[in-house]
């Protein structure tokens, strides 16, 4: 098996930056959606781009942007990620290579929507609510993901460091992708950050700070990713791979 890639969503400072990329992140996410608590302008990511090591992929994740909207970041992205009901000519046009994102509602088909996105690098596969188009904090049913998909899988939805290993053993996706499982927690709460880490996610979830990446979580989910790679080499894997970036300002 390939080792399992990691991703870290919602990066909005140089810091955590520097703390995904050295616990291993291969990629660090970018939303650029204004409907999140986590969305960064374009100076912003402009900057923040410049502090990615090189080999790290840069994505921006968008949810049905305008053409301007996309263009406008891509200097500064090495991978486009899309969330909305964006159609598959859409994603394509930028000359970037693109992942499309699926909630998996219980009606989803999602052998079609891989032949449908048949362009995208991969597919990731988050949980489904109502009017959110990602971000939930919520984990979905890993037995829904089929085994002969044609796409590679970037798993999402509801990752902590308390459940991913369990997600790489059971599912064995081409990577993962983890935003307010690795944040730190409000201010307004005074629990350990290390009680969280060691199993507090419940509360956690619904007391993070949105953007705010905790290092000792980061770390523990790099850790945990790592360690369970480790157990599984040799393993049959399907994982095609995904371009990172040259340089840091390509």
């Amino acid at each position: 098996m390939n080792p399992v890639r990691i991703k870290i969503c919602g990066m909005t400072r140089r810091e955590d930056i520097a703390v995904a990329v050295a616990a291993g992140a291969d990629a660090l996410g970018f939303v650029v959606w204004d409907g999140s608590a986590r969305a960064i302008d374009t100076d912003t990511l402009a900057a923040l781009s410049a502090t990615v090591s090189p080999f790290v992929t840069r994505v921006g994740l968008f949810v049905d942007p305008s053409v301007a909207d996309v263009e406008v970041c891509l200097p500064y992205l090495d991978l486009l990620q899309f969330h909305g009901d964006e159609s598959p000519d859409f994603c394509a046009r930028f000359g970037k290579p693109w992942i499309k994102a699926l909630r998996m509602r219980d009606e989803l088909d999602i052998h079609a929507a891989a032949a449908t996105y048949a362009g995208a690098g991969a597919l990731l596969l988050d949980a489904y609510r109502p009017g959110v188009p990602g971000g939930t904090g919520e984990t979905f049913d890993w037995r829904r993901i089929p085994g002969d998909l044609a796409k590679p899988v970037i798993l999402a939805g509801g990752l902590t460091p308390d459940n991913v290993a369990d997600a790489v053993a059971q599912v064995r996706p081409y990577a993962v992708d983890v935003s307010g499982g690795v944040e730190a927690l409000g201010a307004a709460q005074p629990q350990d950050v290390t009680a969280a880490v060691d199993g507090g996610d419940a509360v956690h979830a619904a007391t993070t700070q949105k953007g705010i990446k905790d290092p000792l979580r980061v770390r523990a989910f790099c850790e945990r990713v790592q360690a369970v790679n480790a157990s599984l080499v040799g393993a049959p894997s399907a994982a095609d791979s995904l371009a990172p970036h040259s340089s840091a300002t390509s």
